[in-house]
């Protein structure tokens, strides 16, 4: 539990780090000073800043591979497509800083996770792919494609977090509340399912 304690204390200083200076700005000692441990503790759990942040980026992306748990746990597209926008939705309130690592990584061509996309990536998305294209084959929703529909969820959930500073700008300078997030949620699910021509009612 203690060795638990200390890697969760690290991920979420490094999550912050890296964030906030990348890759290349960010140092193990700027980890330690934002984790309050000595750079020996940090060197002592994760060896080198790589295996640091593949384990900062693997994290995050665990995290929404649970949120995928909606598609394979569902009934159909309803509960399916709509639950995986409420869970990557909460993912963006809860792990911001992690969303905007994963961001910056892939908007800078992915130098260090590259082969991460290219395997566990590739492999998460044809499977969704698979399960939404039999949705639509049953007649269960409208006909679309359904990798540009993945893409338009995940862009639009991940905003929340990426560009949490112009949302909160926007929200007269101040966070979004319990009601608004619950609102925001709403809205995209609604907006997404509704052109999906798929009643959450039914």
């Amino acid at each position: 539990m203690r060795r638990q304690e200390k890697e969760k204390q690290i991920l979420l200083a490094a999550e912050k780090v890296f964030a906030e200076a990348g890759f290349g700005g960010a140092t193990m000692q700027l980890i330690a000073d934002v984790s309050g441990l000595p750079k020996a503790n940090i060197h002592y759990y994760f060896s080198t800043k790589e295996d640091l942040y593949r384990r900062v980026v693997s994290n995050i992306f665990d995290i929404w591979l649970q949120a995928a748990e909606a598609f394979d746990e569902s009934s159909g597209p309803a509960e399916g497509i709509g639950g995986y926008i409420d869970a990557k939705m909460e993912i963006s309130r809860r792990h911001p800083m992690g969303s905007k690592v994963w961001a910056s990584e892939v908007m800078h061509g992915a130098p260090v996770i590259q082969d991460y996309l290219e395997d566990v990536l590739v492999s998460w998305t044809e499977g969704r792919i698979e399960v939404i294209q039999h949705w639509i084959d049953d007649g269960l929703m409208a006909q679309t494609n359904p990798r540009h529909l993945l893409y338009m969820i995940w862009s639009t959930t991940q905003h929340y977090a990426d560009f949490q500073h112009q949302i909160e700008t926007l929200n007269g300078g101040r966070p979004l509340d319990d009601a608004e997030w619950q609102d925001a949620k709403a809205n995209v699910r609604g907006i997404i399912l509704r052109g999906l021509g798929i009643d959450e009612t039914g």
